[in-house]
């Protein structure tokens, strides 16, 4: 049982020490304060021009009051506790998501660029005796048997 909880020990060091599980961490933080700058972008940018061009209207303030009695705002419900739908603010929430989704997908989309790029790296060249293509580095062509002349071997 002890050599066991031994064995899992030295699994989870081995975990922890990994670059994987920092890699992480940084990414949670870094995602973390991300989202507050969407938030804010949100929130403090994107939304009030929206709810001008709408009649001045407040996201943040749309609901609808269930209880019946009548409130001048949202702050004002909440803090009688009275059952609200939050409608304004699942709206800005799904703006968030929208936001940071296209901001993601793009990022994504310019790695997935840089990694094509260095994927399309060239990796062979022709024989200039054969024009056969042959590994980079080579300095005989395995076709021909020819002899690669120098600059044909520094060639990329």
């Amino acid at each position: 049982m002890v050599k066991g909880k031994i064995k899992l020990f030295n699994e989870f060091k081995k975990f922890l020490a990994r670059g994987n599980i920092i890699d992480l961490a940084v990414a949670v933080i870094v995602g973390g304060a991300f989202g507050q700058i969407v938030h804010s972008l949100v929130k403090d940018v994107v939304m009030p021009p929206i709810g001008l061009l709408l009649g001045k209207v407040d996201f943040s303030s749309l609901y609808v009051n269930l209880s019946g009695r009548h409130f001048d705002s949202l702050s004002e419900a909440q803090k009688a506790g009275a059952p609200t739908i939050n409608y304004g603010l699942f709206l800005n929430s799904v703006i968030n998501f929208l936001i940071i989704a296209l901001v993601i997908f793009l990022a994504l989309k310019l790695v997935n660029h840089v990694h094509a790029k260095k994927a399309e790296a060239k990796t062979t060249k022709s024989c200039p005796f054969c024009y056969s293509e042959i590994p980079i580095q080579a300095v005989k062509c395995p076709h021909c048997t020819s002899d690669l002349p120098e600059s044909a071997k520094t060639a990329e």
